[in-house]
């Protein structure tokens, strides 16, 4: 698992699956775009100083955006770990992989107000996991993610 204080309380065992969604390139070259746009115009505001630091506290400040909105998904054995939530897979009643129309639609119209949504712009297509939790309203986690098929498959898996 990541390096880091999510859900360092417990331990959830061995990750059967992970998947880490970064920001795609074109993702980095639009912000990079924007930054150098933005660092251009200071520069011929302010000069040559305010640029240097201007340009280092924007690169530093794209780091740290791209680190924190990276969303993990890890799976194991007992476990379903996305973002900051985790659920037991015992509650977990079905799931659905959704093509980009289905989960266009269920990130939109189709929401649920009560659902968790665990969403990444820059993802296209996710799954639908509908929970069956007596202590938890909620009725489907909504996550976006790149290997849906793989992820149901290990979702899938009798030992759980």
């Amino acid at each position: 698992m990541r390096n880091s204080k999510r859900h360092r309380d417990l331990n959830y065992g061995v990750p059967i699956f992970q998947e880490r969604m970064n920001w795609p390139i074109w993702l980095w070259l639009f912000l990079i775009f924007i930054t150098g746009s933005i660092v251009l115009s200071i520069w011929a505001a302010l000069g040559n100083i305010a640029t240097i630091f201007a340009a280092v506290l924007l690169s530093l400040g794209l780091m740290y955006a791209a680190r924190a909105s990276a969303l993990w998904i890890t799976v194991t054995k007992g476990w379903l770990l996305v973002g900051p939530a985790a659920i037991e897979r015992a509650f977990i009643h079905n799931f659905q992989d959704l093509d980009t129309n289905q989960f266009r639609s269920l990130r939109g119209v189709n929401a649920n107000p009560a659902a968790y949504l665990e969403l990444r712009f820059w993802v296209s297509r996710g799954l639908k996991i509908e929970l069956r939790d007596p202590k938890d309203k909620t009725p489907y986690w909504l996550i976006s993610t790149n290997r849906a098929k793989e992820l149901s498959k290990t979702l899938n898996l009798a030992a759980h």
